[in-house]
Parts: C-alpha cells; structure tokens; sequence
C-alpha cells in the first residue's frame, strides 16, 4: 500500500488516511495486518510520530511529527485546542442549518468529560424509499468542528441528537445500515476528516491542510443526489 502525502516539510508530513487503516497496533484489532505508522516509516524511510488519531472507520487528514520534539509540541497543540478540525457526514434526516451539540461523554472509567460539536448543513437530499414507516427517506451532509477531543465524539454526538452517521457502528442506525448494504453496497462509515489548520510549529506560519473524501465517500453522495460544495 502507498499513502497518499498530502503535505510534508521538514517536521510534519500529513496523510490522506484511508477508511479502515488503523493509525498504529492496537490490541482492541487484532485482525489488523497493516498500520499507517508502519507504512508511513516504510515510505519515507524514517521514523514518524502520529500527533494525533482518527477512527479505524475514519477517512481523512492524519498528521504525523518527524521528530520527538515537534511530536511533543503538536500533541500540546491538539490537547490545548489550538488545531482546528473539521469533517464531513452524511447523517439521517434533516439537520437544523447550524448546531451546538453539548454533551459530555463518559471515558472508560465512567468518568463524565466535557464535550461539544459544532456543525452546519451543507445540503440535504430526500428519496424516495419507505424505511422504519415512513414513506421517504431523508438524508444530510453536515461540516463538523470538534471543539474537545473525546474518543468517538462526533459519532457519538450525532446519534445523541437522532441523526446517527449513516455506516456507523455501534452508534449508528442498523436499519439505515442494512439499507445501504443492501441497496449500494455501501459499508463504509460516512465520516471523513476534512480538514486541520494550525500554527507550525518550527516556523509559526499558519498551515492549512485538506484532504479530499474518498471514492466511496463521493459515491455516496451521487447516489443519495448530495452536493458537495
């Protein structure tokens, strides 16, 4: 497998990371064969640092520090919210034209953690196929800004408001996802991160980096007659 580097200098490189590439080895997926880090390392040919973490499920940008220290300083970063993120989703039904989800989340250890979620509706789409008794199906693209970082936030934050991201699970809808199994032989969960901007940390410009949905990402948005501005 070749990664697709979508930015790099002499710190940080950032990647395009694919819908079910894992960022490391982890015991919770023994299954796993292959990893970014892995790959990455291979690919260039030097070690790499992951300054932070998308999901297994999650498409998008994946930024890596090529040393100790500017892993350290870009982990702060993400910690102390000074990168902003954004994503796409398609979710069910019809979101309102912008939201705040506030919500908290609970760890591991059952402790509550602060969480919020922005987002706004880019379009949304309704078709023609009765599901869980009604006679249309409704559907939105929604741009997300995670304004904590909490594991599996924005899953979680859009199945607490009822508009579950179509190909999630657990979180998502199982009849939602075995309609797009069924139909398009879509499994893939629609969440792909979009977009990260930050100040770098070596040179203090501004960086903005983006990395562009994936084939099966797009694919869906056809099908669902979705556009992407």
């Amino acid at each position: 497998m070749q990664l697709e580097i979508i930015y790099q200098d002499d710190q940080l490189v950032a990647i395009n990371k694919p819908h079910g590439l894992l960022v490391h080895r982890t015991n919770i997926a023994r299954d796993a064969s292959e990893f970014a880090l892995q790959i990455l390392r291979d690919q260039l040919g030097k070690q790499v640092f992951p300054c932070h973490r998308l999901d297994r499920k999650t498409s998008g940008v994946l930024l890596f520090a090529l040393d100790e220290n500017t892993n350290r300083i870009m982990q702060q970063k993400f910690a102390k919210g000074l990168v902003q993120k954004k994503y796409l989703a398609i979710v069910r039904g019809y979101t309102n034209d912008k939201g705040i989800i506030d919500y908290p989340l609970k760890k591991d250890n059952s402790i509550l953690q602060e969480a919020v979620t922005a987002y706004k509706t880019l379009d949304q789409t309704e078709l023609k196929i009765p599901i869980s008794g009604k006679s249309t199906s409704r559907y939105s693209l929604v741009e997300v800004e995670p304004l904590t970082g909490r594991m599996h936030q924005i899953r979680k934050h859009f199945a607490h408001i009822f508009h579950p991201i179509i190909g999630d699970r657990p979180h998502g809808c199982n009849k939602q996802n075995k309609l797009f199994k069924e139909r398009w032989d879509m499994i893939t969960m629609m969440l792909h991160a979009l977009s990260i901007k930050f100040d770098h940390p070596v040179t203090k410009e501004n960086i903005f980096i983006t990395a562009s949905p994936s084939m099966e990402f797009t694919r869906t948005l056809d099908f669902l007659k979705i556009n992407l501005l």
